[in-house]
C-alpha cells in the first residue's frame, strides 16, 4: 500500500493500465490505435527513420574494414605517407638490403631522398658503393620509387683525438718515442 491508500498497478495490470492510457492519448490526437498514416511503410524495429538505408550484398564504406587499410587510409589524408616510408627504410632494412648487407652496414639518416649510410669497415664502405645502384633497386621495389633516390655511404667513425675546447695543434699522437 502506498502512503494514499491507492495499489500501484504491477505485472498484467501495468500492462494494461499502460495500453489504455496509450490509447487515449490517441483518441485525443485523433488517430485510431495501432494504424499506421497511410504512405509510410513500417520501419523495422529499432530503426532509425533519417537512416534507411541497407548496404545489400555488395562492398560499402559502412562495413567493417581491415586495421591496415583504414591506417593507410588516414595517414593518406593527414599527409604522414612520406614520413612513413621513411620510417618503412629504417624498420625493415634488413629485409630490403638482405641480411649479410644489414650486417655490415646501418641507415643514420634520410632527408630529401638521400639515405645516409654508415659501413662496419672501409671495406664493406668501399663495397656498399659498388653495391649502390643494386641496393637502390631493391628498396625501390620494397618501400616504393622516389623514396630513395640516392645514397651517401660512410666508413666507420674514427675516434677523435681533439678532446675538449683546448688542444694543442699539431699532428696529434704519433711515434713520439722512440
Amino acid at each position: 500500500m502506498e502512503a494514499g491508500g491507492q495499489d500501484r498497478p504491477q505485472g498484467r495490470d501495468l500492462a494494461h493500465a499502460t495500453l489504455r492510457a496509450a490509447r487515449e492519448r490517441a483518441a485525443t490526437r485523433g488517430h485510431e490505435p495501432g494504424v499506421r498514416k497511410p504512405g509510410k511503410p513500417p520501419l523495422p524495429r529499432g530503426q532509425n527513420p533519417r537512416r534507411r538505408r541497407w548496404s545489400g550484398p555488395g562492398m560499402d564504406e559502412r562495413d567493417p574494414q581491415p586495421l591496415g587499410r583504414l591506417a593507410s587510409r588516414m595517414a593518406t589524408q593527414l599527409g604522414w605517407s612520406g614520413r612513413l616510408a621513411n620510417g618503412q627504410v629504417f624498420g625493415q632494412w634488413t629485409r630490403l638490403v638482405g641480411e649479410e648487407v644489414a650486417e655490415h652496414a646501418q641507415p643514420v639518416a634520410l632527408k630529401d631522398g638521400e639515405l645516409t649510410v654508415r659501413a662496419s669497415s672501409t671495406a664493406w664502405a668501399t663495397q656498399l658503393r659498388l653495391l649502390q645502384r643494386q641496393l637502390l633497386a631493391k628498396i625501390a621495389a620494397g618501400v616504393g620509387n622516389g623514396v630513395v633516390t640516392r645514397m651517401r655511404i660512410q666508413g666507420p667513425a674514427a675516434p677523435s683525438w681533439r678532446k675538449g675546447p683546448r688542444h694543442v695543434s699539431g699532428r696529434g699522437p704519433r711515434d713520439t718515442y722512440g
